[in-house]
């Protein structure tokens, strides 16, 4: 054995970090759509759409108040679904100052905000559930490739996973340059921004501002509770929103989809369509690559890890708890030292859980 390094010597360089392989797997069938993101072959994300549960969430609709509830600061509203859907005061309209440092203003009481009969025209940020209708905003928000149009907000926003102050900069300065002198409509630069050059973003802009000025004119001219803006199919929404430049490959099991995503890569990243691939073996995309068992573990309250611990896993309907427990690892040297190495392993296998069962929202 070789003797230990004397002390003060230099120690060995630090190896770099195994690069992070990244791959999106796409499986339509009649019945749902599922998107799974997978890091060096592991299930990271994961995204279903079912067809007999159709997806509200982004579309715009024109809205007409039914019901104004001041003693709830809300009120009910007509967009043609089967439940009328909920709109908080505190979703209607910006009230708090456009400055990072002032403190927010007070919401007005909803009686001074709509009255009954009013037509409005919002935007669906959550799903109806169960018993429950959808809930809406009037801060509607388009997205794109790189940005995201605010019409209610003025300001130009970036991305916090653009970390570079300088590239941060960068693309405030070229949001800020193609927009129009007297534009009263924000702007937030997503992640997908990094590194792009001005014609990408003026391409993006001009764009959105088209598909906003669509949306006005369906809005004058449409019947309460018809939809004036309807987002993307999933399979597409998922390349515009997912694939960055850490995306290696992009596997569809459907012509179809395979075909609509193609168009859609090709108008808007063309440098990337080579990385979009038709898959056509007989064995199912998922299983091939496993990813049918993370499903069905997800579907468990209990996560195990690798040192003899596991998670437990509970929802309500008001909270997510999660217990870590030692449960077979009993450590070597003491109880602080195996509660630490399990509390390290559970930070990561939790993270991981928070993607894959969409905890967050």
């Amino acid at each position: 054995n070789r003797a230990a390094p004397a002390m003060g010597r230099r120690p060995a360089p630090r190896q770099p970090a195994p690069a992070m392989s990244e791959e999106m797997l796409i499986n339509v069938t009649r019945s749902e759509t599922r998107v799974a993101v997978l890091e060096n072959g592991m299930l990271q994300e994961l995204i279903i759409e079912r067809s007999s549960r159709r997806v509200y969430l982004g579309n715009v609709y024109q809205g007409t108040v039914v019901r104004v509830l001041p003693g709830m600061q809300a009120a009910f509203v007509d967009v043609g679904l089967e439940r009328a859907a909920f709109l908080h005061a505190s979703d209607i309209g910006r009230h708090h100052a456009e400055t990072d440092d002032a403190e927010p203003q007070e919401t007005p009481p909803i009686t001074q905000l709509l009255r009954d009969g009013q037509k409005i025209l919002v935007q669906v940020i959550k799903d109806p559930i169960g018993s429950k209708g959808a809930r809406l905003t009037t801060n509607i928000s388009i997205p794109s490739r790189f940005l995201v149009l605010t019409p209610s907000s003025s300001q130009i926003g970036v991305s916090v996973r653009i970390e570079d102050p300088e590239e941060r900069e960068r693309l405030r300065g070229m949001v800020e340059a193609a927009r129009d002198d007297d534009s009263k409509t924000g702007y937030i630069v997503r992640t997908n921004a990094e590194g792009m050059d001005t014609f990408a973003i003026r391409a993006d802009l001009a764009y959105l501002n088209k598909l906003w000025d669509m949306i006005q004119q369906r809005s004058a001219d449409a019947k309460p509770g018809e939809c004036v803006y309807e987002d993307l199919s999933l399979e597409v929404r998922a390349l515009r929103d997912m694939m960055n430049t850490e995306v290696d490959r992009v596997r569809i099991d459907s012509s179809e989809a395979f075909s609509r995503t193609v168009e859609f890569v090709q108008q808007f990243m063309p440098e990337r369509a080579n990385r979009i691939e038709l898959y056509q073996s007989e064995r199912p995309i998922f299983d091939l690559y496993g990813v049918e068992d993370d499903i069905a573990n997800a579907l468990e309250n209990t996560v195990s890890l690798k040192s003899g611990g596991h998670l437990v896993i509970d929802q309500t309907e008001a909270m997510t708890t999660i217990d870590v427990n030692t449960g077979g690892f009993v450590g070597h040297r003491n109880l602080e030292e195996t509660i630490f190495k399990t509390n390290l392993e559970a930070a990561q296998a939790i993270a991981r859980q928070l993607r894959l069962r969409n905890l967050g929202g």
